[in-house]
């Protein structure tokens, strides 16, 4: 026999507000931010319910619970706020990927130094790929030479994250912004 699906109990976010605070005695703080003490949470409740504001846990695993009297709905938006402020403020960093062939002409090396330069400027890690083809296999010290080239010119800026390694026909360094 088949049993209905019975889903989760919903999980409440943000903290615990009036009739939702279990302990029997709470540490009171009122609404202009004084200290009232040590209550019980009848006591605390009227007080909260006169003012016409809401009790609201603050600090739950305090002893005992910390409680101040405050309109919850500006408390909600004051977080959502500082939330949004949090996360555009924040830098995603990508890694950027550039790649060379261990007989890079001169012109192009500085083309792509240049991107580096510039990504690091943004912020972002950079992945340095040498692809080897063909007899280009018989001489990866060409390709080790070119990656410390490239490790000395962007020492001042930037440091290794993950050291020159050998993977199949590809020689990988990552470096990231100091």
């Amino acid at each position: 026999m088949r049993r209905p699906f019975k889903a989760a109990a919903p999980v409440k976010e943000g903290p615990r507000a009036n009739s939702e605070i279990r302990a029997p005695r709470v540490q009171l703080i009122d609404f202009d931010g004084s200290n009232r003490g040590v209550v019980a949470i009848q006591e605390a409740l009227q007080i909260a319910e006169d003012k016409g504001l809401d009790l609201v846990e603050i600090s739950p695993n305090a002893e005992p619970p910390v409680c101040k009297i405050t309109d919850l709905g500006k408390l909600k938006y004051q977080s959502q706020k500082k939330a949004a402020e949090a996360r555009k403020n924040q830098k995603v960093v990508e890694i950027k990927e550039i790649k060379m062939r261990p007989n890079i002409d001169t012109h192009d090396y500085e083309t792509k130094m240049k991107a580096v330069r510039r990504f690091f400027d943004e912020g972002d890690k950079v992945k340095l790929t040498l692809r080897f083809r063909g007899r280009e296999m018989a001489h990866m010290e060409l390709g080790m030479a070119l990656l410390n080239r490239v490790r000395e010119e962007v020492a001042t800026i930037a440091k290794v994250e993950a050291e020159p390694k050998l993977e199949g026909r590809q020689m990988m360094m990552v470096l990231a912004p100091r």
